[in-house]
Protein backbone atom coordinates (compact mmCIF):
# COMPACT_ATOMS: atom_id res chain seq x y z
CA UNK A 1 0.00 0.00 0.00
CA UNK A 2 2.66 2.42 0.66
CA UNK A 3 4.79 1.56 -2.64
CA UNK A 4 1.28 1.62 -4.45
CA UNK A 5 -0.11 4.97 -2.81
CA UNK A 6 2.97 6.91 -3.19
CA UNK A 7 3.02 5.89 -6.70
CA UNK A 8 -0.49 7.03 -7.39
CA UNK A 9 0.06 10.22 -5.43
CA UNK A 10 3.05 11.18 -8.27
CA UNK A 11 0.76 10.59 -10.94
CA UNK A 12 -1.53 13.41 -9.47
CA UNK A 13 1.18 16.22 -9.25
CA UNK A 14 1.05 17.60 -12.78
CA UNK A 15 -2.89 16.95 -12.96
CA UNK A 16 -4.20 18.73 -9.70
CA UNK A 17 -3.75 22.38 -8.78
CA UNK A 18 -1.07 22.85 -6.32
CA UNK A 19 -3.55 23.68 -3.42
CA UNK A 20 -5.69 20.22 -4.08
CA UNK A 21 -1.87 18.18 -4.91
CA UNK A 22 -0.63 19.54 -1.28
CA UNK A 23 -4.39 18.16 0.31
CA UNK A 24 -3.85 14.60 -0.97
CA UNK A 25 -0.11 14.50 -0.43
CA UNK A 26 -0.80 15.68 2.87
CA UNK A 27 -3.19 12.73 3.18
CA UNK A 28 -1.38 9.88 2.01
CA UNK A 29 1.99 11.06 4.32
CA UNK A 30 0.06 11.72 7.67
CA UNK A 31 -2.96 9.38 7.01
CA UNK A 32 -3.13 6.58 4.69
CA UNK A 33 0.55 4.96 4.62
CA UNK A 34 0.79 5.44 8.48
CA UNK A 35 -2.57 3.34 9.15
CA UNK A 36 -2.54 1.04 5.62
CA UNK A 37 0.61 1.20 3.87
CA UNK A 38 2.27 -2.44 5.51
CA UNK A 39 -0.48 -4.19 3.79
CA UNK A 40 -0.42 -5.45 0.33
CA UNK A 41 -2.68 -3.89 -1.84
CA UNK A 42 -4.82 -7.24 -2.21
CA UNK A 43 -4.80 -7.42 1.54
CA UNK A 44 -6.80 -4.47 2.17
CA UNK A 45 -10.51 -4.61 3.44
CA UNK A 46 -13.49 -2.58 4.35
CA UNK A 47 -12.53 -3.39 8.03
CA UNK A 48 -9.33 -1.89 7.97
CA UNK A 49 -10.79 1.13 6.99
CA UNK A 50 -13.82 1.12 9.30
CA UNK A 51 -11.10 0.36 12.06
CA UNK A 52 -9.20 3.27 11.25
CA UNK A 53 -12.40 6.02 10.70
CA UNK A 54 -13.45 4.79 14.72
CA UNK A 55 -10.04 5.38 16.06
CA UNK A 56 -9.61 8.74 14.11
CA UNK A 57 -12.68 9.69 15.86
CA UNK A 58 -12.49 8.37 18.94
CA UNK A 59 -9.30 10.07 19.79
CA UNK A 60 -11.26 13.51 18.97
CA UNK A 61 -10.32 14.18 15.37
CA UNK A 62 -12.67 15.92 13.42
CA UNK A 63 -15.30 14.28 10.92
CA UNK A 64 -14.91 16.30 7.80
CA UNK A 65 -10.64 15.55 8.19
CA UNK A 66 -11.97 11.69 8.32
CA UNK A 67 -14.00 12.22 5.66
CA UNK A 68 -11.86 13.67 3.85
CA UNK A 69 -8.87 11.15 4.22
CA UNK A 70 -10.80 8.12 3.45
CA UNK A 71 -11.77 10.11 0.02
CA UNK A 72 -8.60 10.08 -0.85
CA UNK A 73 -8.08 6.61 -0.29
CA UNK A 74 -11.36 6.17 -2.32
CA UNK A 75 -9.94 7.93 -5.29
CA UNK A 76 -6.35 5.65 -5.43
CA UNK A 77 -8.41 2.49 -4.63
CA UNK A 78 -10.75 3.71 -8.17
CA UNK A 79 -7.16 3.91 -10.10
CA UNK A 80 -6.22 0.72 -8.87
CA UNK A 81 -10.18 -0.96 -9.99
CA UNK A 82 -9.63 1.23 -13.20
CA UNK A 83 -5.91 -0.05 -13.80
CA UNK A 84 -7.44 -3.92 -13.27
CA UNK A 85 -4.57 -4.35 -9.89
CA UNK A 86 -8.31 -4.60 -7.48
CA UNK A 87 -11.27 -5.93 -8.50
CA UNK A 88 -13.39 -3.94 -6.18
CA UNK A 89 -12.60 -0.98 -3.93
CA UNK A 90 -12.82 -1.69 -0.58
CA UNK A 91 -13.25 1.74 0.52
CA UNK A 92 -16.42 2.36 -1.52
CA UNK A 93 -18.81 1.81 1.42
CA UNK A 94 -16.15 2.17 4.63
CA UNK A 95 -15.56 5.90 3.84
CA UNK A 96 -17.85 7.71 6.18
CA UNK A 97 -20.26 9.79 4.45
CA UNK A 98 -19.70 13.49 3.70
CA UNK A 99 -20.96 15.49 6.78
CA UNK A 100 -23.19 18.38 6.06
CA UNK A 101 -21.55 21.93 5.26
CA UNK A 102 -21.76 24.70 7.74
CA UNK A 103 -24.84 26.58 7.59
CA UNK A 104 -23.53 29.72 6.11
CA UNK A 105 -23.54 33.43 7.50
CA UNK A 106 -24.31 36.12 5.87
CA UNK A 107 -24.38 39.67 6.44
CA UNK A 108 -27.53 41.89 5.87
CA UNK A 109 -27.25 44.55 3.49
CA UNK A 110 -27.33 47.16 6.56
CA UNK A 111 -24.39 45.39 8.02
CA UNK A 112 -22.55 44.99 4.97
CA UNK A 113 -22.87 48.91 4.40
CA UNK A 114 -22.02 49.63 7.49
CA UNK A 115 -18.42 47.40 6.78
CA UNK A 116 -17.69 49.40 3.67
CA UNK A 117 -18.82 52.52 6.09
CA UNK A 118 -16.28 51.80 8.26
CA UNK A 119 -13.64 50.90 6.70
CA UNK A 120 -13.49 53.90 4.13
CA UNK A 121 -14.36 55.81 7.53
CA UNK A 122 -11.35 54.64 9.44
CA UNK A 123 -8.78 53.45 7.13
CA UNK A 124 -9.65 54.72 3.68
CA UNK A 125 -6.78 52.23 2.25
CA UNK A 126 -6.79 49.86 -0.81
CA UNK A 127 -8.26 47.24 1.42
CA UNK A 128 -10.96 48.92 2.07
CA UNK A 129 -11.28 49.60 -1.76
CA UNK A 130 -10.90 45.57 -1.98
CA UNK A 131 -13.26 45.06 0.72
CA UNK A 132 -15.86 47.09 -1.86
CA UNK A 133 -14.82 44.72 -4.91
CA UNK A 134 -15.33 41.60 -3.26
CA UNK A 135 -19.13 42.47 -1.77
CA UNK A 136 -20.08 44.39 -5.14
CA UNK A 137 -19.06 41.91 -7.52
CA UNK A 138 -18.97 38.45 -5.56
CA UNK A 139 -15.29 37.89 -7.02
CA UNK A 140 -13.21 34.95 -4.88
CA UNK A 141 -10.81 36.05 -2.79
CA UNK A 142 -8.11 34.26 -4.66
CA UNK A 143 -9.45 36.33 -8.11
CA UNK A 144 -9.45 39.59 -6.23
CA UNK A 145 -5.66 38.77 -5.20
CA UNK A 146 -4.81 37.73 -8.50
CA UNK A 147 -6.30 40.81 -10.56
CA UNK A 148 -4.05 42.32 -13.09
CA UNK A 149 -4.64 46.22 -14.36
CA UNK A 150 -4.31 45.04 -18.00
CA UNK A 151 -8.36 42.62 -16.98
CA UNK A 152 -9.30 46.08 -15.74
CA UNK A 153 -11.78 47.90 -17.92
CA UNK A 154 -13.07 50.92 -16.24
CA UNK A 155 -14.35 52.56 -19.84
CA UNK A 156 -16.45 49.89 -20.33
CA UNK A 157 -17.08 49.01 -16.33
CA UNK A 158 -16.33 45.56 -16.77
CA UNK A 159 -12.96 42.96 -15.45
CA UNK A 160 -12.15 40.15 -16.74
CA UNK A 161 -11.08 37.42 -14.20
CA UNK A 162 -8.33 35.72 -15.69
CA UNK A 163 -6.14 34.86 -12.37
CA UNK A 164 -6.23 32.77 -9.28
CA UNK A 165 -3.46 33.49 -6.34
CA UNK A 166 -3.56 31.09 -3.71
CA UNK A 167 -1.48 29.66 -0.78
CA UNK A 168 -0.03 26.64 -0.84
CA UNK A 169 0.88 25.24 2.61
CA UNK A 170 -0.31 27.86 3.95
CA UNK A 171 3.35 29.40 2.80
CA UNK A 172 4.20 29.92 -1.04
CA UNK A 173 1.80 31.78 -3.25
CA UNK A 174 0.45 30.44 -6.79
CA UNK A 175 -0.88 31.88 -9.66
CA UNK A 176 -3.15 29.68 -11.63
CA UNK A 177 -6.32 29.50 -13.06
CA UNK A 178 -9.35 30.19 -12.18
CA UNK A 179 -11.26 27.34 -9.95
CA UNK A 180 -13.50 26.06 -13.07
CA UNK A 181 -13.49 27.29 -16.65
CA UNK A 182 -16.64 29.47 -16.31
CA UNK A 183 -15.24 31.35 -13.90
CA UNK A 184 -12.84 32.75 -16.70
CA UNK A 185 -15.33 35.06 -17.50
CA UNK A 186 -16.31 38.76 -17.81
CA UNK A 187 -17.45 40.90 -14.34
CA UNK A 188 -19.67 44.16 -14.17
CA UNK A 189 -18.87 46.80 -12.06
CA UNK A 190 -21.12 48.80 -10.12
CA UNK A 191 -21.00 52.64 -9.69
CA UNK A 192 -19.43 51.70 -6.39
CA UNK A 193 -16.78 49.44 -7.73
CA UNK A 194 -15.92 51.33 -10.57
CA UNK A 195 -15.21 54.29 -8.11
CA UNK A 196 -13.03 51.79 -5.81
CA UNK A 197 -10.79 51.06 -9.04
CA UNK A 198 -10.60 54.49 -10.10
CA UNK A 199 -9.05 55.10 -6.49
CA UNK A 200 -6.95 52.49 -6.74
CA UNK A 201 -5.80 53.68 -10.60
CA UNK A 202 -5.04 57.31 -9.35
CA UNK A 203 -2.75 55.50 -6.10
CA UNK A 204 -0.90 53.61 -8.68
CA UNK A 205 -0.54 56.41 -11.07
CA UNK A 206 0.87 58.67 -8.38
CA UNK A 207 3.89 56.61 -7.83
CA UNK A 208 4.39 55.70 -11.70
CA UNK A 209 6.11 58.07 -14.02
CA UNK A 210 3.90 59.79 -16.43
CA UNK A 211 2.71 58.12 -19.06
CA UNK A 212 3.57 54.85 -17.71
CA UNK A 213 1.08 51.93 -18.61
CA UNK A 214 -0.53 50.27 -15.45
CA UNK A 215 0.87 46.96 -15.18
CA UNK A 216 1.02 44.01 -12.60
CA UNK A 217 -1.31 43.71 -9.19
CA UNK A 218 -4.44 45.67 -8.53
CA UNK A 219 -3.84 45.33 -4.88
CA UNK A 220 -0.53 44.52 -3.46
CA UNK A 221 1.98 45.24 -1.48
CA UNK A 222 4.22 48.78 -1.41
CA UNK A 223 6.75 46.43 -3.78
CA UNK A 224 4.30 45.12 -6.36
CA UNK A 225 4.47 41.74 -4.65
CA UNK A 226 0.94 39.90 -4.14
CA UNK A 227 -1.22 39.93 -0.68
CA UNK A 228 -1.56 36.89 1.21
CA UNK A 229 -4.37 35.74 1.64
CA UNK A 230 -4.13 34.98 5.22
CA UNK A 231 -4.03 39.20 5.60
CA UNK A 232 -6.76 39.94 4.14
CA UNK A 233 -8.93 37.57 6.48
CA UNK A 234 -6.84 39.09 9.74
CA UNK A 235 -7.82 42.46 8.19
CA UNK A 236 -11.46 41.06 7.66
CA UNK A 237 -11.99 39.76 10.66
CA UNK A 238 -10.20 42.44 12.84
CA UNK A 239 -12.13 45.66 11.43
CA UNK A 240 -15.43 43.70 11.60
CA UNK A 241 -15.33 43.50 15.22
CA UNK A 242 -14.18 46.71 15.52
CA UNK A 243 -18.25 47.49 14.83
CA UNK A 244 -19.71 44.35 16.82
CA UNK A 245 -20.54 42.37 13.46
CA UNK A 246 -20.95 38.35 13.04
CA UNK A 247 -17.35 36.99 12.41
CA UNK A 248 -17.53 35.55 8.89
CA UNK A 249 -14.63 34.43 6.36
CA UNK A 250 -13.81 36.32 3.32
CA UNK A 251 -15.70 33.45 1.19
CA UNK A 252 -18.78 34.74 3.07
CA UNK A 253 -18.29 38.12 1.14
CA UNK A 254 -19.08 36.43 -2.01
CA UNK A 255 -22.14 34.08 -0.12
CA UNK A 256 -23.77 37.86 1.34
CA UNK A 257 -23.35 39.01 -1.98
CA UNK A 258 -25.48 36.57 -3.81
CA UNK A 259 -28.43 36.38 -0.69
CA UNK A 260 -28.49 40.34 -1.13
CA UNK A 261 -28.99 40.11 -4.70
CA UNK A 262 -31.39 36.88 -4.54
CA UNK A 263 -33.59 38.54 -1.42
CA UNK A 264 -33.69 41.80 -3.99
CA UNK A 265 -35.55 39.76 -6.75
CA UNK A 266 -32.36 39.49 -8.73
CA UNK A 267 -33.48 36.23 -11.00
CA UNK A 268 -31.50 33.12 -9.82
CA UNK A 269 -30.26 32.65 -13.36
CA UNK A 270 -29.06 36.09 -13.64
CA UNK A 271 -27.62 35.86 -9.78
CA UNK A 272 -25.51 32.23 -11.51
CA UNK A 273 -24.13 34.12 -14.27
CA UNK A 274 -22.73 36.89 -11.93
CA UNK A 275 -21.19 34.39 -9.86
CA UNK A 276 -19.88 32.74 -12.82
CA UNK A 277 -21.44 29.52 -11.88
CA UNK A 278 -20.46 26.27 -14.20
CA UNK A 279 -24.50 25.53 -13.70
CA UNK A 280 -27.59 26.87 -12.48
CA UNK A 281 -27.73 23.83 -10.08
CA UNK A 282 -24.71 24.86 -8.27
CA UNK A 283 -26.47 28.27 -7.73
CA UNK A 284 -29.58 26.41 -6.38
CA UNK A 285 -27.53 23.28 -4.45
CA UNK A 286 -25.47 26.60 -2.00
CA UNK A 287 -28.41 29.28 -1.87
CA UNK A 288 -31.62 27.07 -2.13
CA UNK A 289 -32.42 28.11 1.45
CA UNK A 290 -33.38 31.56 0.12
CA UNK A 291 -35.02 30.76 -2.37
CA UNK A 292 -38.56 30.41 -0.28
CA UNK A 293 -38.59 34.33 0.08
CA UNK A 294 -38.15 34.77 -3.47
CA UNK A 295 -40.64 32.04 -4.39
CA UNK A 296 -43.31 34.05 -2.02
CA UNK A 297 -43.11 37.40 -3.78
CA UNK A 298 -43.01 35.14 -7.31
CA UNK A 299 -46.34 33.77 -6.11
CA UNK A 300 -47.40 37.14 -4.95
CA UNK A 301 -46.81 38.79 -8.36
CA UNK A 302 -48.64 36.17 -9.95
CA UNK A 303 -51.44 36.47 -8.03
CA UNK A 304 -51.32 40.60 -8.34
CA UNK A 305 -51.31 40.09 -12.58
CA UNK A 306 -54.01 37.50 -12.31
CA UNK A 307 -56.38 39.69 -10.24
CA UNK A 308 -55.26 42.80 -12.55
CA UNK A 309 -55.90 40.82 -15.87
CA UNK A 310 -59.79 39.41 -14.36
CA UNK A 311 -63.06 41.42 -15.05
CA UNK A 312 -64.34 42.82 -12.43
CA UNK A 313 -67.08 40.62 -10.36
CA UNK A 314 -71.03 41.43 -11.64
CA UNK A 315 -72.99 42.63 -8.61
CA UNK A 316 -76.30 40.72 -8.24
CA UNK A 317 -79.54 42.34 -9.73
CA UNK A 318 -81.21 43.96 -6.96
CA UNK A 319 -84.61 44.04 -9.10
CA UNK A 320 -84.73 39.90 -8.76
CA UNK A 321 -84.99 39.98 -4.94
CA UNK A 322 -88.30 42.09 -5.77
CA UNK A 323 -89.91 39.19 -7.40
CA UNK A 324 -92.54 37.28 -5.91
CA UNK A 325 -91.32 33.71 -4.51
CA UNK A 326 -92.78 31.18 -7.10
CA UNK A 327 -96.39 29.56 -5.16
Amino acid sequence: MARYLAGWLRTKEDVLKPTAYARYRDHVHNDLIPAFGRLKLSDLRERHITAWNEAELARGRGRTSVYRAGATLSSALNTAVRTRRLADNPARYAVMPRPAAPERICWTPSQAAAFLRHNHDAYGDQLADAFEVLLGTGLRRGELLGLHWPEVHLAEQMLLVRWNLTAVDNNHLHLGHPKTKASRNWVSLSARVTAALKRRTAAARAILPEGAPLEGLVFCQPDGAPLRPQHLLVTLRRRSAEITLPRIGVHDLRHTAASIMISSGVPLAVVSKTLRHSTLSTTVNIYGHLLPHAARDAVTALCQALDDASPPPVAPDSRASDLPEAA
